[in-house]
């Protein structure tokens, strides 16, 4: 592995000028990194002294090409070039280990739960006197971090980073689950699943993989040499009655519990520290997040729902739902309710995406084409009066991305919550 003293000796292309662009752009300033010119397909006026003025031969002479995880390749105005010299191409996370100014590191991924995870795994630690530092995926871009010789390294790390990561070695690597997602990124399902299994392939024999353990097969196949921890949920059941915290304590956190439960044992901290800390860990917004209640109503935003598998997790932990749905679905999405719809008085599709949705429930749930969410939320307190149930809940789980309508899925949330707050005034 490449160490800091000859990562200045390197020379970089830095493809796409978006935040982590940009923040790779910093680094290397910041750490008198001077070989490096520029390229965004769409942007022209940032960084102009250092762009390319001959795209192709920079590709092909530059030692690596450090693509921003927005950067499809299938999509890339430049596909054939990048893919002539996929081998150089690296990540933001990559410089981070070559780099290696850090303790111990922990990087996360999964199609659903990455966020919470990460979150729950830094608030634990640094309530047990770790110096931790929490980034990528997350929000925060890797390298705006400022990372000591001492820190442990939280990492949200998403199957974009990882499809061209070459350096990434965990000391502990978290894979949660993989459903349905990102293909048209990905090109199809075997290549978002190879760039989740990334995360392992250059880890050592000291270093441990935690693993859901429908994959482990997937693991064993390919003969990876890091030691394998499948976590074990009956022993996280056996203690969680010990868990003071009405956000955890729900089923929809149990996946996500059990892995840092098991990376807890691994950091050897008590069950009793560990289920201390946890009373003041607060959710992330917009993920299952009761925001509002009043009489008979919970208000809940799941907006980071981007996928029918993300909002199974709330349909299944929820009932008498009001279930809002709806938005750009993901490519191959079907929604299975045989299960879920005991739970589910009616449903309100918005989104510019109706017939999909139509498709998927129609003749296994009463629905209403609402087309946006402040229409939604009016039929839903007039089909509250007629249900006349003794509990009711409003679940904003939209199956999709936001895309259709919104800038972002924190977008969406907000404008969920705004339009709740104003009619649960108005009508309770």
């Amino acid at each position: 592995m490449a160490s800091f003293k000859n990562l200045k000796e390197l020379s970089f292309l830095v493809y796409g000028l978006g935040l982590t662009g940009q923040s790779i752009v910093n680094f290397f300033k910041k750490n008198n990194i001077n070989k490096y010119q520029v390229w965004d397909d769409n942007i022209e006026g940032l960084y102009k002294n250092r762009r390319t003025n001959n795209l192709k031969e920079t590709i092909k002479n530059v030692d690596f090409i450090v693509l921003s995880p927005g950067v499809s390749l299938n999509e890339s105005k430049n596909k054939k070039k990048l893919i002539k010299f996929r081998h150089k191409i690296i990540t933001d996370i990559d410089l981070i280990f070559l780099l290696k100014k850090f303790n111990k590191s922990i990087v996360v991924t999964g199609t659903n739960g990455k966020s919470t995870t990460c979150k729950i795994i830094s608030h634990v630690l640094r309530k047990n006197k770790f110096k931790v530092v929490l980034g990528g995926n997350i929000g925060t871009p890797i390298l705006n971090l400022k990372i000591k010789k001492d820190n442990f390294l939280v990492i949200e790390a998403s199957s974009f980073q990882l499809a061209h990561s070459k350096f990434i070695r965990p000391d502990y690597a978290l894979l949660l689950n993989i459903t349905n997602d990102h293909i048209n990124w990905h090109g199809n399902m075997k290549n978002y699943i190879e760039s989740k299994f990334k995360i392992f392939q250059h880890q050592n024999k000291s270093q441990y993989a935690i693993l859901n353990k429908k994959l482990k097969f997937k693991f064993k196949k390919r003969k990876l040499l890091s030691k394998l921890i499948i976590p074990n949920i009956k022993k996280y059941f056996k203690y969680k009655s010990n868990l003071n915290n009405q956000y955890l304590t729900s089923d929809i956190n149990n996946e996500n519990m059990s892995f840092v439960f098991s990376l807890s044992k691994l950091l050897k901290i008590s069950n009793k520290s560990f289920f201390r800390s946890l009373k003041t860990f607060k959710g992330l917004p917009h993920r299952y997040e009761i925001f509002l209640q009043r009489k008979n109503l919970t208000f809940i935003n799941d907006s980071k729902a981007t996928s029918f598998e993300a909002s199974k997790f709330a349909l299944k932990n929820t009932k008498n739902i009001y279930w809002i749905l709806g938005g750009l679905p993901k490519k191959n999405d079907r929604i299975n309710l045989n299960n879920l719809k005991k739970n589910i008085i009616k449903s309100y599709i918005i989104g510019k995406n109706i017939n999909f949705f139509k498709k998927q429930i129609q003749n296994k749930l009463n629905y209403y084409v609402a087309k946006n969410l402040n229409k939604s939320l009016i039929q839903i307190f007039k089909d509250i009066k007629f249900f006349n149930k003794k509990e009711n809940s409003i679940l904003f789980s939209p199956a999709a991305a936001s895309f259709d309508q919104f800038l972002n899925f924190e977008k969406r949330g907000i404008k969920f919550k705004k339009l709740s707050k104003l009619y649960a005034r108005k009508y309770i």
